[in-house]
Order: structure tokens, then C-alpha cells, then sequence
């Protein structure tokens, strides 16, 4: 039986996938059980918008079964059709039936063959293998039906379950290593940098679809049209490929994944693609991605003088990202651990050969802990194939050749949300809100805006650094030779912010006079109150006739 309207509302999304965690103790593997449960969120999901659409129908032409059950007009607003026996109110109807589990697979079945965009997308014979009694799938289904549908429309909850098991099983060895769902204030961030308002965006490691579903919500923000706006993605893991298509089908966003799950570096499902757009948290540190003797002659690395390390796949995604890009106007925004900033070695003559090519714009360091799954800190790159002057998105740029804009937000770290992820077990999150998003944007824009007046180096917080030695003026030369300027080229090609961006001693705002006067008179009351202790603890003795000396 449903819940109440009035109690779903009040549950939050981290209790339901808690309780359903709980119900599924000891059943069965890790990623069975969270299968599980994104089935039945598509369920839901596939269900609130069918019955929305349906009664849609019947406002406008009642009860009549010819419309009901025509599923072009379902299909027609991008809502799947649903067999009576698929649908969520009849799940949630039959939920303590003895024969639930073949019931809802049944249902997965009926929509694959009713809906051919998801054919061969839907987790099959998932329940009646998951080794689960009745009463555990009826828990399963209560809990699940305490989502509220607006959460579908806010956020894209299908890849919040998918990072909340990942974080919640990543002590059991199930995620692979480097890889991690991307937050959505941190893809709402590398939405509103880049401006995804048309052409085409790629992620070539797309995980469950989160980078096309912000990049989609960051053009309805903006009163653009999705129509304008082409997804092509790849994802090598199976499962995870699978749940992208599902993810991207049910919210009626055309794309297209490849014809199979493979690799990027591999088995490239879209060679000689260009793109207008990338948007990417390729797996971090990703180690024997090639055999030594592998993709030497690929077009993708050549023009540059070393070939990406086998035992670290950091700058082979960034050269794969750039032999992506449209040689014209391409723009990428890409996360890396921080690590590829000051990498020595292979990785820092590519480094170099890539600023050499003036194809980094901006670095942005994050804060720490804004992944359930790790603590890494991380890095922003804005790739940029043209930095010339012009007019992009209706603003004037001037040019930025040879310049690059540092910023490090690790000292935001107020905001933080948390969730139980284990008995007695917390997680806490950094999270960027709206508003900071937003300044980090107006920093950017500023920066790049012909109007020089907009924007000025901040300390402990963003500089432009020019290039090369041969960039600055005689002025900025001579301010470099007083240690107070410097250029990438003078710090050997390092990107990191650190280095670049001022720091201030705050020590030195210290009034150590008034301080140490302040502490004297601190200590001079804990003294005293010590010996006043002290006095009344000898009395106490001695009045019962133990005197201390």
C-alpha cells in the first residue's frame, strides 16, 4: 500500500537508500543489490511520468481506451509506454505477493519490448536472481515509493543512487579504482564555465550520464533548446554503460554511446569525431591502460615528442580530449587528480609541449571532500582551442594567447552536507552552492571579458599568469627580476596554483605585543584559580584529619 503524499515528502533520499541497504543484508552481491534498487527508482520514475502523461490524455479526451493505451502518445513527450502489469501503482499493488520478484522482472521485460530505445538497456531476470524473499522486495518497493517525483525533475537521481552505493560499498573493493561519481555542483560548475548551448558534448568515460544531464539542465537554465544540444559518450564497464543508456533514455535525451561498452583509449567508439564541447571526470591515476607497445602509431598522440605513460592514463585522456576537440572554437572542462599539476618525467614533457601549444586556459583547484568515495583533492581543467579575441555567447573576449587563470578554492569549505553511509557512520561532503558557482563564473567571464577594468588578482584566491619569459613587458620584468611576478616557463611548467597565486602570512597581522599581554593576563587568572584549587583541596583534608604536606 502507498505511502501518504505528506510522508514522502518528509523522507530524505539518503534515509530511503539507507533503509533499502538495510533490507538487503546478506542477500546478495554488492552491485546485484544496487541494481536492484536503480531498477526499481526506473521503475518509479517510468511510472510517475506514464501516469502524469495518462492523465494528461484523459483531461483532454477521457476515458477512452484507444487513446490510453496508443503508446505514440506517450512516446511522442518522451514518456514510455507501460503495460498495466509494468506499471508502478500495480508493482506497489502487488508488492506482498509471493511472486514479486517475477512480477517486476517481468515488468523490465515488458517496457524493453514496448520502448525500443531501451532495447537491451534494462537489467533482465535481475530479481528472480537476486536471491531475495518476498518480504525483502517489499521493503524494497515501500521505501523506494517514499521518493517524491519532483526529486526526479530537480536532480539526477538515478546517478545520486548510483554514487551513494558506490560510496557505501567502496570498503567492500567494489568500485573501480579512480573512478568516482562526479557531484553535481561540480558538473553544474564545468556547465556554466564552458556553455554547452550547442553543438556537441562528448564525455569519453561517461559513467552513469550525470555530465550530459547537467549539461542538458544548464541549457533549460538558460532558456536555450535542447534540440540545438547532440550527446555521444562511452563508458567501458558493462553495467555502467547500460545504466547511462537507461539514465539518458528516460528523460528522453537522444544520444549516442557507441554501439557497444569498450574503451576510449582502446576501442574508440566515435574515431575521428570532432566535438564542440567535452565534459569529463576521466578514473583518476589509472594505471596499465595500454601495453607497453600499444596505440604508438595512434593518431591521437602523435605531435608530441613522448608517448602518455602506461603507468598513468592522466595525460592520455587529456591528448585524447584534445584530438577531440574541434581545432576551431573546441572547449573542454575536465577533472584531474592533482597530481597531473606538477608530474615529472613523460608526463612533464607533455605537460610542457601542451602549454607550449597555448591550449590551457584555466586551473582550478577544488576543495577537498566533495566525492563520497574519496577525499582526493582534485583539479579542474578548462581546455580552450581558441583564445583569441572574439564574441562568444554575446560577450566581447580579448585575447588571452599565452595567459592562463589560476584559481584555488580549497579554503571553501563551510558548506558541507552529510549522510549515514553505515551504522553509527558518517560522511561528510563539501558542496559548492549556487552562489559561489556563480563567482566563480563571474571571475572567469571577467577575466576573459575585452572590458580589462572587470577583473583583478586576488590574493589566496586567482591570478593570471602569462606563459613564457618573453610574454612580459619591460615593467613585468622588471618586477620579475624583484621576485614579486612570475611566468610558467620561469616556475618549469608547473600548473599548480600554489605557485603562482599570492599567499599571505596572516602572521604577520599579528599585534604580539597586545597578544602576549592578552595571554599573560589569560595565564595570570589560571594561576590564580590553580592555587585557590589548590587551597581548597589541603583544607578539604585536613578536616577529616589527613593534612597534605
Amino acid at each position: 500500500m502507498a505511502r501518504s503524499a505528506k510522508k514522502e515528502t518528509a523522507v530524505s533520499l539518503e534515509t530511503v537508500l539507507w533503509n533499502c541497504r538495510v533490507a538487503l543484508r546478506g542477500v546478495g552481491s554488492t552491485e546485484k543489490n544496487r541494481d536492484a534498487v536503480i531498477a526499481l527508482v526506473f521503475l518509479k520514475f517510468a511510472g510517475d511520468k506514464f501516469e502524469k502523461r495518462r492523465a494528461e490524455l484523459i483531461a483532454q479526451y477521457g476515458e477512452i481506451p484507444a487513446f490510453l493505451e496508443k503508446a505514440s502518445f506517450y512516446n511522442a513527450v518522451n514518456v514510455f509506454y507501460l503495460k498495466e502489469t509494468a506499471r508502478w501503482s500495480y508493482i506497489v499493488k502487488h508488492a506482498s505477493a509471493n511472486d514479486i520478484a517475477v512480477i517486476i522482472d517481468q515488468a523490465m521485460a515488458d517496457i524493453e519490448d514496448s520502448n525500443p530505445p531501451l532495447k537491451g538497456t534494462l537489467p533482465l531476470n535481475l530479481f528472480a536472481s537476486l536471491g531475495a524473499d518476498k518480504s525483502k522486495i517489499k521493503d524494497l518497493i515501500d521505501n523506494v515509493n517514499l521518493i517524491d517525483e519532483k526529486r526526479f525533475q530537480e536532480e539526477d537521481l538515478i546517478g545520486r543512487v548510483y554514487e551513494y552505493f558506490l560510496q557505501a560499498y567502496a570498503a567492500a573493493g567494489t568500485k573501480e579504482e579512480g573512478e568516482f561519481y562526479t557531484p553535481a555542483c561540480v558538473v553544474r560548475l564545468i556547465a556554466e564555465m564552458i556553455e554547452p548551448f550547442s553543438g556537441v558534448v562528448y564525455d569519453p568515460c561517461c559513467g552513469s550520464g550525470g555530465m550530459f544531464v547537467q549539461s542538458l539542465k544548464f541549457v533549460d537554465r538558460h532558456q536555450g533548446n535542447r534540440q540545438n544540444v547532440s550527446i555521444i559518450g562511452q563508458e567501458s564497464v558493462p553495467e555502467t554503460w547500460r545504466l547511462c543508456k537507461m539514465n539518458l533514455a528516460i528523460r528522453g535525451i537522444a544520444h549516442n554511446l557507441g554501439e557497444k561498452n569498450a574503451s576510449s583509449f582502446t576501442d574508440d567508439q566515435h574515431k575521428d569525431k570532432k566535438v564542440d564541447f567535452i565534459m569529463a571526470n576521466p578514473p583518476f591515476n589509472l594505471k596499465n591502460w595500454r601495453k607497453e607497445d600499444e596505440l604508438t602509431d595512434d593518431p591521437r598522440f602523435t605531435g608530441f615528442s613522448v608517448m602518455p605513460p602506461v603507468a598513468n592514463a592522466n595525460y592520455a585522456w587529456i591528448l585524447h580530449m584534445l584530438s577531440k576537440l574541434d581545432v576551431s572554437h573546441g572547449i573542454a572542462g575536465f577533472l584531474l587528480a592533482n597530481g597531473a599539476l606538477n608530474a615529472d618525467s613523460d608526463e612533464y614533457t607533455l605537460r610542457k609541449e601542451i602549454l607550449e601549444k597555448d591550449r590551457v586556459e584555466a586551473i582550478i583547484v577544488l576543495p577537498r571532500d566533495m566525492f563520497y568515495t574519496t577525499d582526493i583533492s582534485v583539479t579542474l581543467w578548462i581546455i580552450n582551442m581558441n583564445k583569441k579575441a572574439g564574441t562568444v555567447n554575446g560577450r566581447q573576449l580579448r585575447d588571452r594567447t599565452h595567459e592562463i587563470l589560476f584559481m584555488d578554492l580549497r579554503r571553501w569549505n563551510e558548506n558541507i552536507e552529510e549522510i549515514v553511509i553505515d551504522k553509527g557512520k558518517k560522511k561528510k561532503k563539501t558542496v559548492l552552492t549556487d552562489t559561489q558557482i556563480a563567482q566563480i563564473k563571474e571571475v572567469y567571464n571577467n577575466w576573459q571579458s575585452a572590458d580589462t577594468t572587470l577583473y583583478s588578482d586576488v590574493p589566496e584566491f586567482c591570478r593570471s599568469v602569462k606563459l613564457f619569459n618573453a610574454d612580459l613587458t619591460n615593467e613585468e620584468q622588471e618586477l620579475m627580476s624583484k621576485g614579486k611576478l612570475t611566468t610558467i616557463e620561469a616556475k618549469n611548467y608547473s600548473l599548480a596554483p600554489s605557485k603562482y597565486i599570492e599567499f599571505i602570512d596572516h602572521d604577520l597581522d599579528i599585534d604580539y605585543a597586545s597578544e602576549m599581554t592578552r595571554i599573560q593576563t589569560e595565564m595570570q587568572a589560571v594561576l590564580i584559580d590553580e592555587k585557590h584549587s589548590q587551597a581548597m583541596l589541603e583544607e578539604a583534608f585536613r578536616g577529616i584529619g589527613y593534612g597534605i604536606n
